[in-house]
């Protein structure tokens, strides 16, 4: 989907005389927390905008093109993932830039409209503050084309389908934040033209916007058309971003942390070691906990006592439960599963790997070493259990949007981050069905639950998803 050329390919078409190579791009995904940065390169040079945690990508990149690497752009200070440019900046040489509005302790701090010239291309910084006192946004624009913007950099400022979060300042400051959020949208980004690209920090499953789109790139003119944030008067912007409910992960305060002033370098990725069953219990005895990445059915089937479910997909939400300096153990299926967790746990903020499991869970029952499990049930069958003589507590962990768009009758709605701090809610002598969409995060949900002495635990894998598609009831409050 998006342009990449080898170096082979790249010296075949520079002895092309009709072929300009003008400008390269190159999107870069990160998984879990959806983070979506970009390198772009002109005649020889290049920036990075929102570099990840594991920055080599950028400089395989640039040897790949030929360029260096001259600038770095930071559209403000995460919260949800480590920021690389400190380690990308030590490795090229490359000046970091950020928004003004916080007290950076590293790179420079640039000034609304200020501009930097990249190759035949000019970048110029828009303060947008509203997500954070800092974000900026990044116009792009080809000098050889005249001074007419091709593309920007949003950030957190204005995703596709949706806008930034405003309530990382507390309650007291989201209407202010909101308003400032709407005036920089309206203001500086939607003057920029139709038909300028769009290009977020995040893609969809981000925590750092309410609804934000599977479509990850867009332009001004259909973000004008068809974003419902963008619909909206200052006034009813205001109100609706005040209105909504967020969570914060604990982890995320870390991260603001080490965004600000710089996060530990390590001088690689760490690589746990392979653990003996015998050496994985000694590890587990001395409190470290465990992160199981296997599928919901897997771990629901066998899994180790007290181990956390937290498949690939939802990874991000270790930060509820595990604090980001805390050691951990991994319980993953191969070497490609290992690598995953490794790579998007670090940046998250972890570093301290005690090891995996060698040989998977196999090696730990060869072992006659003890195993847990969660019950499995179908929508059907909980559909019978609910119209019994003994029906569960049917627990609801989605997200808020999530809940008021349809739940189950008399179902209890906890959101899975706030689960450990409400278990005084649930009764301890019923058992407890726990749900989400598709049966994923409710897998996580019973961990916890079962974690903190719970025994009556069920997860009902394919979630509301699969309760709607039989055709059972939702209702709305």
């Amino acid at each position: 989907m998006y342009p990449k050329f080898s170096r082979a390919r790249i010296d075949t078409l520079k002895k092309n005389e009709n072929f300009n190579l003008s400008m390269l791009f190159r999107i870069i995904k990160s998984e879990i927390v959806s983070h979506l940065s970009y390198i772009i390169a002109s005649k020889g040079e290049a920036f990075v905008v929102d570099p990840r945690r594991d920055s080599e990508i950028y400089i395989e990149i640039s040897q790949e093109w030929g360029v260096k690497i001259k600038d770095i752009f930071e559209t403000h200070r995460n919260e949800d993932y480590v920021i690389g440019s400190i380690d990308l900046s030590n490795n090229t040489n490359a000046k970091i830039h950020h928004g003004p509005g916080l007290d950076w302790k590293y790179g420079e701090t640039i000034q609304d409209g200020e501009r930097f010239k990249i190759g035949q291309l000019s970048v110029a910084a828009l303060h947008t503050p509203g997500h954070s006192p800092d974000s900026t946004c990044y116009a792009l624009y080809d000098n050889e084309s005249g001074n007419v913007p091709i593309l920007v950099f949003t950030g957190d400022t204005l995703f596709v389908g949706d806008v930034g979060r405003t309530d990382f300042l507390g309650q007291e400051n989201t209407a202010m934040m909101s308003g400032k959020l709407y005036d920089g949208i309206h203001e500086k980004l939607l003057t920029l033209g139709d038909g300028v690209v769009v290009l977020p920090a995040h893609g969809f499953g981000s925590v750092c916007g309410g609804n934000i789109s599977e479509r990850e790139i867009s332009t001004i003119g259909a973000e004008r058309l068809t974003n419902p944030m963008l619909q909206l008067s200052r006034s009813e912007f205001i109100d609706k971003k005040v209105a909504e409910l967020h969570e914060t992960s604990p982890y995320f305060k870390i991260m603001e942390r080490y965004n600000l002033e710089g996060p530990p370098i390590l001088s690689r990725i760490p690589n746990p070691p392979a653990l003996k069953p015998a050496e994985f219990k000694a590890a587990i005895d001395k409190g470290i906990p465990i992160i199981d990445t296997r599928v919901p059915p897997a771990f629901g089937g066998a899994h180790i006592q007290g181990s956390y479910s937290l498949p690939p997909s939802r990874l991000s939400n270790a930060g509820w439960v595990i604090p980001v300096e805390k050691e951990l153990l991994l319980i993953v299926d191969d070497s490609e599963s290992l690598d995953f967790a490794v790579r998007n746990l670090y940046r998250m903020g972890y570093t301290s790997f005690t090891g995996y499991l060698s040989g998977g869970l196999e090696s730990w029952y060869k072992e006659g070493l003890p195993l847990s499990k969660i019950e499995l049930i179908t929508s059907q069958q909980l559909h019978t259990m609910i119209n019994s003589e003994s029906p569960p507590v049917i627990l609801d962990v989605r997200r808020y949007n999530e809940w008021d768009e349809g739940h189950l009758i008399d179902a209890k709605h906890i959101y899975l981050g706030r689960l450990p701090e409400r278990l005084s809610e649930l009764p301890e002598d019923k058992t407890i069905v726990v749900l989400c969409k598709t049966g994923t995060r409710s897998s996580f949900a019973a961990s916890i639950l079962l974690k903190a002495g719970r025994k009556k635990i069920i997860n009902l894998l394919g979630g509301v998803d699969s309760w709607k598609k039989l055709g059972y009831p939702l209702v709305k409050d």
